[in-house]
């Protein structure tokens, strides 16, 4: 069966992107549009990893993330935040406000995002 990866945003295209390189590497995904669906996924299906946008509508990606990170069911999944706010010092923001494991900036590039998916999941 293989691994389950959960892409969360709000931007069809960037959720498209990235369901196609995920699926192409052999993965299976699931997909929210937003936070509380994000949540409520992640706690259903337990994935082996979450790529989640910061910035979306109903609740954000950050709030999100620390949610999941608080419960003991989600908590070990390794939370990969990604997001078009690549200004100096938002990275480090993100990762310690959230609890997120890595940070890709958007737009996604195709070979650093894959070396992220293959860092958590083939070690």
């Amino acid at each position: 069966m293989a691994k389950k990866i959960l892409i969360v945003d709000d931007d069809g295209k960037n959720l498209k992107l990235m369901r196609i390189l995920i699926q192409n590497a052999g993965y299976e995904t699931i997909e929210a549009e937003n936070g509380e669906e994000a949540v409520r996924l992640a706690k259903e299906h337990i994935p082996a990893l979450i790529f989640m946008d910061n910035r979306m509508p109903v609740m954000d990606g950050i709030t999100a993330a620390k949610i999941l990170k608080a419960e003991p069911s989600t908590a070990k999944i390794p939370i990969i935040a990604t997001t078009a706010s690549a200004m100096k010092g938002d990275r480090e923001r993100i990762m310690l406000e959230a609890g997120c494991d890595e940070y890709v900036p958007k737009p996604i590039d195709v070979k650093s995002f894959m070396n992220v998916v293959k860092k958590y999941l083939e070690g």
